[in-house]
């Protein structure tokens, strides 16, 4: 009866559902699944409508990262129109048993941006998913038409315990549409980098866990 509860619908957000379990694991303290990811994005998907900005769920960052041959990787990644896309934003998974659903104990951020012509890692936990970003990374670079570097962000803002790094992909990913979406020139040199130290601290982190569980109540509403 437990797990029937658990598997209730409780939204239905684009082409995200959210089930009751989901809503536990966001009140928490735990760590994030992959649709509580994927919604969020989906969800700022609608706040920051763009053909340039490119939210990639979880299962496809983690698939671009673990496919095995090249032929696969090029079908599936070039529907994503990549070459036209000016920030692509990709959630970064440590799992690589491709038998494993939802495997994984870490998550970090790697945003593309292309007028500084990089792809920047946020680690939350201090670079220790660098090599999963890489791999990601070293696999669709080549699709997005351009040259672009790869940069480990030290100044990435640390989580205090062991399960809030889902909660800093999702802050980070906000601010970076923030900082994308303001009027005026762009820093190509410091990007987003201050205004994700600024914003990004453990208690506005923790914060988000209601915040979303709200967004979720008010979405519930209105369908």
């Amino acid at each position: 009866m437990a797990k029937a509860k658990g598997d209730e619908k409780i939204l239905s957000y684009n082409d995200v559902v959210l089930r009751r379990s989901d809503l536990d694991i966001l009140r928490g303290p735990y760590f994030l699944n992959d649709r509580i990811i994927e919604f969020y994005f989906s969800y700022l998907t609608s706040c920051y409508p763009s053909e340039d900005i490119l939210f990639i769920p979880p299962s496809i960052a983690f698939w671009i990262k673990e496919c095995p041959d090249i032929a696969s990787l090029k079908d599936f990644v070039e529907p994503l129109h990549l070459p036209r896309r000016k920030l692509i934003i990709f959630p970064i998974n440590d799992n690589a048993d491709v038998s494993l659903a939802e495997g994984g104990s870490h998550w970090s951020l790697l945003a593309f941006e292309r007028n500084a012509n990089v792809f920047v890692h946020h680690d939350s936990s201090g670079g220790i998913n660098c090599a999963h970003a890489k791999r990601v990374y070293r696999a669709v670079v080549s699709y997005t038409a351009s040259d672009a570097k790869y940069v480990e962000c030290s100044s990435t803002p640390r989580q205090e315990n062991g399960y809030d790094c889902g909660l800093y992909v999702m802050a980070i990913a906000r601010a970076i549409c923030e900082w994308y979406q303001t009027d005026g020139p762009k820093d190509t040199d410091d990007l987003w980098f201050p205004a994700v130290k600024e914003q990004i601290t453990p208690s506005h982190v923790s914060k988000m866990r209601n915040d979303i569980l709200e967004l979720v109540r008010s979405l519930t509403s209105k369908e």
